[in-house]
């Protein structure tokens, strides 16, 4: 979708988003039951400390908490070294405690920014909360399975600071993008693993204030859907804001994929969940050196990445966000260039991004299951840029290594590939073809380029085995003799 329906309207978007990430740990936030219960039967990873059984208490689970800090620094956070956890209190079916453990005044992170191609988006809050359960409703009763109760999970608040949908779009795709390269979550998003929450209202431009309601709109799947569902909301809150009416503050639910919305309940505000501090888990604690050693493990982001790749290689932007977009198609990339002269790095990306993957897209085919091994794409780049197989040729050969996964230079010399660079020879040929096409002689006087045929039938009398620019200049050679 483009922002075509955004600029038609009269309002202003006001976006800002709440994204819950699930931490790839091996347990669950509080307790050790099994963290991977995605596919399990109902109920089967439970125990009496995630269904919140009288008398069970709380253990927080170390790996989660440095998780939920290392994504904060990701974001270039601040970080809260006396944090607490607190006491959401609410009821809802799949709570069985009739309250979360999440953090209120003092989470670990907070006041960070993310940089995207227009501004920069403002971070509110990183923090870490457990899960709840899954509620299965139907047309007569409601099924409850609690094995997602108390998983760990990190929410990411920012600012409203979205006033476009493609930069909700991009900041959405990046931080995907930073979860999985700083390995804090796999954020499988058909898996529940990343979901989105929007909060948006609408306002007439030169506003300078924010709006007097917002509209939550809760657990969004994927990407795709959340487009869909800023576009529906966009035309149903413009449609009451038309009409001088107001839209209610409430939280929305979703009733499928294409983003329509309905109303689920009157929007809360803080007060009304009782926060208070969980009383069963003492303040935690952190010293500057385990914050180093946290922040130490982050590695390169795909910001980071992506400058590299355009000030140290020459690279065009679009062509470098290609190659950041999963951080498996830029490791892949990595070992292409690897010992490659920096001259070569943009043509080998260019191979892979085009040809490679465009090869992979027609077949089906995943990165993991790719025959092509990295040092062959180079070697095969290095061997067009030696003059010793030509464009079509390459294009040839590296057909033939998607299918066996054979090195550039074994399929070149077992087929005899490699370029005809005696002249001689191509000046044979040349003679011969022009001799077969006089018509082209009487062509170029109306057009100086008619000649440019005689390439392509000396090319293929060739086999696609000589260097374009020699076989051109053999021609006008002999044509101007």
């Amino acid at each position: 979708m483009s922002n075509e329906l955004q600029n038609s309207m009269n309002y202003e978007l006001i976006i800002g988003l709440e994204i819950h990430i699930q931490a790839k740990t091996k347990s669950k936030m509080f307790c050790r039951c099994d963290a991977k219960y995605f596919g399990a039967s109902p109920n089967s990873h439970v125990c009496p400390v995630c269904l919140g059984l009288p008398g069970a208490l709380p253990v927080p689970n170390k790996k989660a908490i440095e998780l939920c800090l290392k994504l904060a620094l990701a974001l270039n956070c601040k970080v809260n070294k006396f944090s607490k956890f607190d006491r959401k209190n609410y009821f809802y079916p799949d709570l069985p405690k009739a309250y979360q453990i999440s953090q209120y005044d003092l989470p670990f992170g907070y006041e960070g920014a993310v940089s995207i191609e227009s501004k920069d988006i403002r971070i509110t809050r990183v923090h870490m909360e457990e899960d709840t359960g899954k509620s299965i409703h139907s047309s007569t009763k409601t099924l409850l399975d609690f094995n997602k109760s108390g998983v760990s999970l990190i929410e990411v608040v920012t600012e409203p600071d979205f006033r476009e949908i493609k930069d909700v779009l991009f900041f959405a795709k990046r931080l995907k993008q930073i979860v999985k390269y700083s390995g804090v979550s796999d954020a499988d998003m058909e898996k529940g693993q990343m979901r989105f929450e929007l909060n948006m209202s609408l306002r007439k431009p030169g506003e300078p204030s924010l709006p007097k309601y917002k509209v939550e709109v809760k657990n969004i799947g994927s990407i795709s859907v959340l487009e869909k569902v800023i576009a529906y909301e966009i035309k149903r809150q413009s449609d009451l804001l038309d009409k001088g009416e107001t839209p209610i503050q409430e939280t929305r639910g979703l009733r499928d994929l294409t983003g329509v919305t309905h109303s689920q309940r009157v929007k809360e505000e803080a007060n009304d969940y009782r926060y208070f501090p969980e009383p069963d888990i003492p303040p935690i604690l952190f010293t500057d050196e385990q914050l180093a050693a946290i922040k130490n493990t982050i590695g390169e982001l795909p910001s980071e990445k992506k400058s590299r790749y355009i000030e140290s290689f020459g690279l065009d932007a679009t062509l470098a966000e290609t190659l950041i977009s999963t951080k498996p198609r830029t490791e892949w990339f990595e070992k292409a260039i690897e010992g490659a002269d920096n001259s070569l790095v943009a043509l080998i990306a260019k191979w892979f991004v085009g040809d490679v993957i465009a090869l992979m897209k027609a077949n089906k085919v995943k990165l993991s299951q790719l025959k092509i091994m990295p040092e062959n794409l180079r070697e095969l780049v290095e061997l067009l840029n030696n003059g010793k197989i030509s464009s079509p040729i390459a294009k040839q050969v590296l057909s033939e290594m998607f299918e066996t996964g054979n090195k550039a230079s074994i399929i070149v010399a077992e087929k005899g590939l490699e370029v005809v660079t005696d002249l001689g020879a191509i000046r044979e040929i040349v003679k011969r073809i022009i001799a077969a096409n006089p018509k082209v002689i009487e062509d170029m006087k109306k057009n100086p380029n008619a000649y440019k045929f005689l390439i392509g039938q000396v090319m293929k009398e060739l086999q696609g085995k000589a260097n374009p620019p020699d076989v051109e200049k053999a021609i006008l050679d002999e044509l101007n003799a």
